[in-house]
């Protein structure tokens, strides 16, 4: 019976550890994504280095065509495998990237990334480094920016493997104070802690 028991209780042990990693249900997105929770969003996109940062890109890149578009693009894919990131560098030491990351620092684990596009759909700042550089051929810049001043555009729930929790990008039309249209804002979202905390609110 001892060895039996001996011989059980690894497996149970690995049993219960594999339950406790396992995929969790989907969240309900519309429920945990509220309005309250987008007003939160378009609040830390409202301060004014967002603004003057893209509009600085805007003015330096105002008649950028498709292959310069296409080159910095292939420069940021490169970069990142490689020892030598000036355009990496530079984008993420710039003041509007430092403000993005403080803020999903402060967000104690509920924001996972956020980054900033102008109007071509380059990055302008970002709170880590992303894939690529452009985001202008994805739908959290093709159903915000390229549809209406307004768009908010909620993508679909991603389980991470890594961190074990639930995301969702939530991306928006970016305005400036004058209510004209400039950018684009993507932010995800730990879908587990929100939840967490909507629980706890409740």
């Amino acid at each position: 019976m001892r060895i039996l028991s001996a011989i059980l209780a690894p497996v149970m042990l690995a049993v219960t550890v594999a339950s406790a990693l396992a995929e969790p249900p989907k969240p309900d997105v519309k429920k945990l994504v509220t309005a309250d929770v987008i007003k939160d969003l378009h609040g830390l996109a409202s301060n004014e280095i967002v603004e003057i940062s893209v509009k600085a890109q805007n003015d330096r890149w105002a008649d950028m065509d498709q292959g310069k578009i296409d080159a910095l693009d292939n420069q940021w894919k490169a970069e990142r495998e490689a020892a030598d990131k000036p355009l990496i560098a530079a984008t993420l030491s710039s003041p509007l990237s430092v403000y993005l990351t403080r803020v999903q620092a402060r967000s104690l684990g509920l924001y996972a990334e956020i980054f900033v596009m102008d109007k071509n759909g380059l990055n302008v700042g970002q709170s880590s480094i992303t894939s690529d550089f452009w985001q202008g051929d994805e739908d959290k810049f093709q159903k915000t920016y390229a549809v209406s001043d307004e768009a908010t555009f909620v993508d679909e729930p991603e389980w991470d493997e890594d961190t074990k929790t639930w995301r969702d990008q939530v991306s928006f039309t970016l305005l400036d104070s004058a209510r004209r249209k400039i950018g684009a804002v993507t932010v995800e979202l730990n879908l587990t802690e929100l939840e967490r905390r909507s629980a706890k609110a409740s």
